[in-house]
């Protein structure tokens, strides 16, 4: 009867310290779809948190996923500095735009294609916190920019604006010729009396 009772608290414990480490793992944090310009440079935020301090041992691993769904390349790694992809697409077009004092590990892609559109995955693993969530950026590169939802708020915004200053001017002018109007009126009926 012991034996069942030994077996039944090392079950319990593992689960409960199976839950600890699944609760001690890296989050990882992205933007989830950028939008990019043909040419231009776009920064792909990545950000983290740990259940641990930032070790030295501290691995940031970027990879790119093409539309095509051809094979991962690797676009970016990070173990105690950065280091550029030594070939492939991103070489000489990716930099290091992170703090890992702030728990950044952005970079930035340069000089974007439509060829470049696909899905980067972020990856963190900061001993002991080896396991987490790996963050994605869907990117999509556009030839120019879209007459989007905020474009036409903003214009709307402006129209009603500009309108509205329109008719209170006019309302002002209006009411400053009836009074001058009528002072004239009241100044030709006393100089008649």
């Amino acid at each position: 009867m012991r034996g069942r009772t030994w077996l039944g608290a090392a079950l319990v414990l593992g689960a409960q310290l199976r839950a600890l480490w699944l609760a001690a793992a890296v989050e990882v944090h992205t933007a989830g779809e950028v939008v990019a310009v043909n040419g231009t440079n776009q920064r792909l935020k990545c950000t983290f948190s740990s259940s641990s301090p930032v070790s030295d041992q501290l691995l940031v691993s970027w990879n790119f996923q093409p539309e095509d769904l051809s094979s991962h390349e690797p676009v970016f790694r990070y173990l105690k500095e950065p280091y550029k992809p030594p070939s492939g697409r991103f070489k000489e077009r990716v930099t290091w735009d992170g703090n890992i004092e702030r728990n950044d590990v952005s970079i930035i892609i340069w000089n974007l294609q439509p060829t470049d559109n696909g899905t980067f995955t972020c990856q963190v693993t900061n001993r002991p916190d080896v396991y987490g969530t790996i963050g994605e950026v869907r990117l999509r590169v556009v030839q120019k920019v879209n007459f989007s939802e905020i474009h036409f708020l903003a214009v709307a915004i402006g129209s009603a604006s500009v309108l509205m200053i329109i008719t209170v001017t006019v309302v002002i002018i209006c009411q400053q010729r009836r009074r001058k109007a009528r002072d004239k009126r009241i100044e030709g009926a006393d100089t008649e009396l």
